[in-house]
C-alpha cells in the first residue's frame, strides 16, 4: 500500500503510486542514506527493482517467441538435384534457398520434371526433365493465377510477332530474317517468342533464353511467370517493385516507369521504400491497410484491396487502351468481334475502388474527368485526322502500299501516335504532367504541324503533277479532307483563321496573366 508518511519524509508531498512505494522502500532498505526520490537515478531504480523482485520470489519470464516453422523436407529427387547444383550453380541454389518454395518442400524436380511425351523433355542424370517451367506447370499449385493470366492482355503480348513492329526489327533494323538479332534480343524479350525445340529436347538458341510476357511455350500455354516472379527465389516484394514492370514498360514509346517516377505515387514510394520492402513479402499488400501512401504498379492493377481480390489479369481495372493510333475503350475490340467481356465501366469502377483506399470520391471523379479529356483531345485533334489522312494516301497508292517505312511520312505518322501520342496519354493516365505536356502533347503538335502536314502537302503536289489521272483524283480528295481538318475549330489557328471572338479571348487571357503575375 502507498506509504504516505514515508513519501512525505522523502519530500514528495503526495502519496506514492504502488510501483513508487516499492521503489522507495527497496532503495531505502538497500541504502539507509537515501534522501529522497529526487536523488534516485534510473540505474539505482533498475537495481532496486531487481533486488526486490528477487527477494520476493517474483520471476521475470522472457516473452515467448513464436515457434519457428519447420521447413518441409525435400523429395529425394530434388535433394539429388540440390546436392549437385550447390556446386555447379551455387547462385541458383542460393536463390532457391531464400524462396518460399524451399520452406514448403517445392524443389527442383517438382517444377522441372517432365513427361516422356513432352517435346522439350530430356534425360538428365537419371531424371527426365524440361528446362522451361511454363505457366501450365505452375498451375499445378497456382490454378487461379494461371487462369487469370491466360485470360489477360499480358498473355497475348506475342501477337506483335507478325505486326508492324517486327517489320521494323526484321527489315528496317534487322537482317531480313524472322530471327533477326534485333527482334530476338529486343522485341521478343518483352513480348515473348515461340520457343522452338530441337532434337533431344534442346531449345533453339534463336528462341531461348526468353522470358517474354506472351511467350508461346512448347506445351501450348502462353506466357512466362518468371517474367515478373524472377527465378529462383520468386520474391513477392521483388515482383511488386515498379522496376519489375519497368523492365518492359519504359522508353520513348511507353514510358510508364518514367511517368511513375515523376508522379506523386512514385515520389511517395521512393520516400518510404526502405520501410515498405520487408512488408511487401506478405501475401496481401493492401493500400490503406498495410501501407498509407506510395502505391506501385501492381498495387493499382493487381493487388487486393478491402473490397477487391488480388488478380493476375492486369487489364481487369483498365478502361482505356492507350496503345493504338486512336484510343478506344478497353472492351471495344472484343465487343466488335462478338465476344462477351468485362465492360470498361465495370473495370473503371474496380479501379475507383482501388483509388478510394487513399482518395475521396470527388477527387477520383474529377481526376477521371481530366484523364478522359486528354485522351479525347488527342483522339479528336490529332489521332483520328492523322490516321484518316495517312490511310487515304496509302490506299490510293500516293505512297507505296506494299513496303512499310520507305516513305518519310510513314515515320512521321508512326512517331506521332506510337511515341509522342502514347506519352501524352500515359502521362495523363499516371499523373505525370511533364510527360503529358512536353514529352507528349507538345511533341504531337510539333510532329503534326511541322512534319506530317508539310510532308502530306508535298505528296499531294507530286501526285497532281504526275499526269496519272487516278492519282490526280485521289490527291484532290485527300486535299479536300486536309482542308476540312485544318479549317476545323482546333486547327484553324495554324492558317491564321482564328475568329474575332477567339482572338479577343486570347487577348483577355494574356491581360489577366500580366495583371496577376507581371507586377
Amino acid at each position: 500500500m502507498p506509504l504516505t508518511a514515508d513519501a512525505s519524509r522523502a519530500g514528495l508531498g503526495r502519496p506514492l503510486k504502488p510501483w513508487a512505494s516499492v521503489t522507495w522502500v527497496t532503495a531505502h532498505t538497500l541504502n539507509p542514506g537515501f534522501n529522497g526520490m529526487r536523488s534516485f537515478t534510473m540505474k539505482s531504480f533498475r537495481f532496486a527493482l531487481f533486488c526486490f523482485l528477487a527477494a520476493t520470489g517474483w520471476a521475470v519470464q522472457p516473452a515467448a517467441r513464436p515457434a519457428a516453422v519447420k521447413p518441409k523436407p525435400l523429395s529425394q529427387a530434388s535433394q539429388v538435384c540440390l546436392d549437385c547444383h550447390e556446386s555447379t550453380s551455387p547462385g541458383i541454389a542460393g536463390q532457391w534457398k531464400r524462396s518460399r518454395h524451399s520452406r514448403t518442400g517445392v524443389g527442383c524436380y517438382e517444377c522441372h520434371r517432365s513427361a516422356k511425351t513432352d517435346a522439350d523433355g530430356f534425360e538428365h542424370n537419371g531424371a527426365f526433365i524440361a528446362v522451361i517451367v511454363s505457366p501450365k506447370d505452375c498451375s499445378a499449385c497456382h490454378r487461379k493465377e494461371f487462369e487469370e493470366f491466360q485470360a489477360s492482355h499480358h498473355s497475348e503480348a506475342a501477337k506483335i510477332l507478325g505486326s508492324l513492329y517486327n517489320v521494323l526489327a526484321e527489315v528496317v533494323e534487322g537482317d531480313m530474317t524472322r530471327t533477326s538479332p534485333a527482334a530476338v534480343s529486343g522485341c521478343w524479350q518483352c513480348h515473348g517468342a515461340e520457343v522452338k525445340v530441337l532434337p533431344g529436347g534442346k531449345l533453339d538458341p534463336a528462341t531461348w533464353p526468353n522470358t517474354g510476357m506472351g511467350r508461346l511455350n512448347p506445351d501450348g500455354s502462353k506466357g512466362s511467370c518468371s517474367a515478373c516472379h524472377v527465378r529462383h527465389n520468386f520474391s513477392r516484394a521483388q515482383a511488386r517493385m515498379p522496376e519489375n514492370c519497368g523492365r518492359c514498360h519504359m522508353g520513348p514509346d511507353h514510358p510508364q516507369l518514367e511517368v511513375y517516377n515523376e508522379s506523386k505515387h512514385g515520389i511517395a514510394f521512393a520516400a518510404h521504400r526502405t520501410r515498405y520492402e520487408p512488408l511487401m513479402e506478405k501475401k496481401q499488400w493492401i493500400p490503406g491497410k498495410d501501407f498509407e501512401q506510395g502505391p506501385t504498379c501492381s498495387t493499382c492493377h493487381m493487388s487486393a484491396t478491402e473490397e477487391l481480390p488480388l488478380t493476375h489479369d492486369v487489364g481487369a481495372r483498365i478502361s482505356w487502351t492507350l496503345r493504338p493510333p486512336v484510343s478506344e475503350r478497353i472492351d471495344a475490340a472484343a465487343l466488335a468481334a462478338g465476344k462477351s467481356v468485362k465492360s470498361w465501366q465495370a473495370r473503371r469502377e474496380d479501379m475507383k475502388k482501388v483509388c478510394s483506399s487513399c482518395h475521396g470520391p470527388n477527387w477520383i471523379e474529377n481526376w477521371y474527368d481530366q484523364f478522359d479529356k486528354v485522351v479525347n483531345l488527342y483522339n479528336d485533334k490529332f489521332g483520328r485526322p492523322a490516321t484518316r489522312l495517312y490511310q487515304m494516301i496509302r490506299s490510293a497508292n500516293l505512297i507505296t502500299s506494299d513496303v512499310d517505312f520507305d516513305d518519310e511520312i510513314e515515320f512521321s505518322y508512326y512517331h506521332l501516335w506510337h511515341h509522342e501520342g502514347r506519352r501524352a496519354r500515359h502521362g495523363a493516365a499516371m499523373m505525370g504532367p511533364d510527360y503529358t505536356q512536353w514529352h507528349g502533347n507538345y511533341e504531337v503538335a510539333h510532329r503534326f504541324y511541322m512534319e506530317f502536314v508539310p510532308q502530306l502537302r508535298e505528296i499531294l503536289h507530286k501526285a497532281k503533277e504526275s499526269g496519272d489521272p487516278a492519282k490526280v483524283v485521289s490527291a484532290g480528295k485527300v486535299e479536300q479532307e486536309l482542308d476540312l481538318v485544318l479549317n476545323s475549330p482546333t486547327h484553324r489557328w495554324f492558317l491564321g483563321k482564328m475568329t474575332p471572338a477567339e482572338r479577343e479571348a486570347r487577348k483577355k487571357a494574356a491581360e489577366e496573366f500580366r495583371k496577376r503575375y507581371a507586377q
